[in-house]
Order: C-alpha cells, then sequence, then structure tokens
C-alpha cells in the first residue's frame, strides 16, 4: 500500500508506559519524579504537595512503576516510593549530550559578545583620546 493511502489516525503510537523516555515525557510524572528524588513518600504527600488528584498520581505512579523510574515498599498501611537512579541514569546520559552542546553553544555566544564589548570599549577609548587630543588643541 503506497504511504499517501495510509490512514495516519488509525496508526498504534507508542503507550507512555513502552519505556522511560515516554514516560517522562508527561508533565506531572516529572514533577513526581522531582518531588521523589531527595527521599522516598507516600502516595498522600505527593497529591498534597503537587496539588494533583489521589487518582492521578496513583496512575503517574504505575507508570514510572511499570517502567522501573520508581520503586515502591509497604510500611504498614502506606506505600512509599523513591526514584530508581539506575533507571533514571539512560535518561541523564541521553541529556547530557544536548547539555555539553548547549555549554559550547553558549560559550560560543559570550566569547563573541565579549569580542564585540572589548571592540567597543577599544574603538571608543580611541574616540575619547581624540576628543580630548582636539579638547586640549582648542586651548592654545
Amino acid at each position: 500500500m503506497p504511504i499517501w493511502e495510509c490512514n495516519v489516525a488509525h496508526m498504534a503510537r507508542a503507550a507512555t508506559t513502552s519505556d522511560a523516555f515516554n514516560a517522562v515525557a508527561e508533565p506531572r510524572r516529572r514533577a513526581i519524579l522531582n518531588y521523589l528524588a531527595l527521599q522516598e513518600r507516600p502516595v498522600g504527600e505527593i497529591v498534597d504537595s503537587l496539588g494533583l488528584e489521589q487518582p492521578s498520581v496513583s496512575k503517574h505512579l504505575r507508570v514510572l512503576l511499570e517502567v522501573g523510574l520508581v520503586n515502591v515498599r509497604r510500611d504498614g498501611r502506606h506505600m512509599l516510593y523513591r526514584t530508581n537512579a539506575e533507571a533514571i541514569r539512560p535518561l541523564h546520559e541521553w541529556t547530557e549530550t544536548f547539555e555539553r552542546y548547549w555549554r559550547h553553544q553558549l560559550s560560543r555566544v559570550k566569547e563573541r559578545a565579549e569580542r564585540k564589548s572589548n571592540a567597543s570599549n577599544d574603538a571608543g577609548s580611541d574616540f575619547t583620546s581624540r576628543r580630548k587630543n582636539d579638547h586640549d588643541g582648542n586651548k592654545n
């Protein structure tokens, strides 16, 4: 079948639970991961802190758990969630590539701006010294 006959509306999308990259594409899941970064927390604390509904938090935690980005343990009646640093490592390594790229690009912009600023300052000092010489010449 030629590509133009494909009905894009009926094409399957990658499930948000298929891998860590798809899972963190959702902003609320990233917020949950950020909140869990420092210590493990129960669902109720996540709900209260992030201002999300409990069913929504539970759904997002289930997705994060399925792709391995969080771990859970039971403590009495509470389920405590924490990030899984080893599972997050591939995300970090991938984004680190772009961090290096942007750091390099920003360094180039900074160098260019400094060169331009120095050139302007040099031209300004030449102009100032010429004006001073002209002014001093008028006194004679």
